[in-house]
């Protein structure tokens, strides 16, 4: 067969065994457009949960030059008016750093239009007579965890997050003055028998002021980069990515339109596991979309954690207006040290996966969601206040005493 011929050969897939690859996964700094868009939904959403732990908010928020809507639903007992919410959407813009022509918090217009919940969904979701509280809407959702980092997160997302931090935080103590909000990184690890071993490529895009050089810009992120990976793990010279279009000056809602709910990967596991498909920011934690998301991940999590799997994927469904999930299921992929049977009848022993159990369990109505709008929902720290309680440990122990 000839060289032409020869390389129009399809390019084989990959085996369900394959231990030896390469994986890619990308995340946004807290500038980027669509999480300028989550960071003013959540925001809206403590705004509420704040002054009614119980309000009801489905907030979505557009971005682009110069202006920003919020629209959805909401109810509360206490009022919350349009002038509130503008204020909010101006603070959140102000932490993330936008004070720039084109994007500025003092100057951006912004136009309120949340209206009341609908009556249906009303009905469905609370809780009458001898009727628990329902879910806020049908759908799937996943959980993960891995033993691949500290965080048991997949390694790709957590470096890219890590890298993506880093910087953010020397931009906010002005250690960094030479950067902007916007950013993007990307990270490319190398496998070997299912473990990362190195990094085969690094993509860091940033919003920089102008009068910078791409070479400045590169000199300037390569230490948070070799910083942020293990030791040994920086790629080739030319496999280093630092703004490769040469130039990022223009950025932000500026530079691209921004919506709520656009970076579902980033939010979650980076394309490592399974995604439902609905967004978090900006809802309440009736709708599982959410709530019962981070439920997932929790249980996945304390299971890793208590060794009885090296991996751990759970899936659950709901019906809107039904307490009780459709299914549970959950998968060790080959890496458990317990039936995964008997793991699943641990789990229901341990929490009721009804929206409000979840809920309470994970004390999920309070102001804790501006928060998680960058650098994603899970592989976080849990803080005193109840952020991110969903990455909790604390059922590894009652795990280990049902299942020996």
């Amino acid at each position: 067969m000839n060289k032409a011929n020869d390389s129009k050969k399809p390019i084989p897939l990959p085996s369900a065994d394959l231990k030896d690859f390469i994986f890619t996964s990308e995340s946004v700094s807290e500038g980027h457009p669509d999480k300028v868009c989550d960071r003013i939904s959540d925001s809206v959403l403590d705004l509420f949960l704040a002054h009614d732990p119980v309000a009801r908010v489905g907030c979505e928020t557009f971005a682009t030059t110069d202006f920003v809507l919020v629209g959805g639903e909401a109810r509360s007992a206490k009022e919350i008016t349009p002038s509130m919410i503008e204020q909010a959407a101006r603070d959140a813009i102000r932490n993330i750093g936008y004070e720039q022509e084109g994007f500025n918090w003092k100057t951006v217009k912004i136009d309120v239009r949340l209206h009341k919940q609908s009556a249906d969904i009303a009905q469905g979701v609370d809780a009458a007579g001898n009727k628990d509280e329902g879910a806020g809407d049908q759908g799937i959702m996943f959980g993960y965890a891995c033993d691949e980092t500290p965080a048991f997160m997949p390694a790709p997302i957590y470096y890219s997050h890590a890298i993506l931090r880093s910087l953010a935080e020397a931009r906010h103590s002005g250690a960094l003055p030479e950067l902007e909000p916007d950013a993007k990184s990307q990270v490319t690890l190398q496998y070997k028998n299912d473990r990362p071993v190195a990094a085969a490529a690094v993509v860091v895009s940033t919003q920089h002021k102008d009068g910078l050089s791409q070479s400045d810009v590169k000199e300037i992120v390569r230490p948070y980069v070799k910083n942020i990976l293990p030791e040994g793990w920086m790629p080739k010279e030319d496999e280093f990515y630092v703004n490769p279009t040469g130039r990022f000056v223009i950025g932000g809602p500026v530079g691209d339109a921004g919506l709520t709910g656009r970076k579902l990967i980033v939010d979650t596991y980076g394309g490592a596991a399974p995604h439902g498909g609905g967004a978090f920011s900006g809802k309440d934690p009736t709708k599982v979309d959410r709530s019962a998301t981070y439920a997932a991940r929790y249980l996945a999590k304390n299971i890793v954690a208590a060794g009885y799997a090296k991996a751990c994927t759970i899936q659950l469904s709901y019906a809107i207006g039904i307490s009780k999930p459709i299914s549970l299921y959950l998968n060790t992929h080959g890496t458990g040290n317990a039936p995964e049977a008997v793991i699943v009848n641990a789990v229901n022993q341990l929490i009721d996966l009804s929206p409000r159990g979840i809920r309470e369990h994970l004390k999920l109505n309070r102001p804790i969601y501006a928060r998680t709008a960058a650098y994603g929902h899970f592989g976080r720290d849990p803080e005193p206040d109840g952020g991110f309680s969903w990455e909790k440990l604390d059922l590894v122990e009652p795990l280990r005493k049902i299942l020996g």
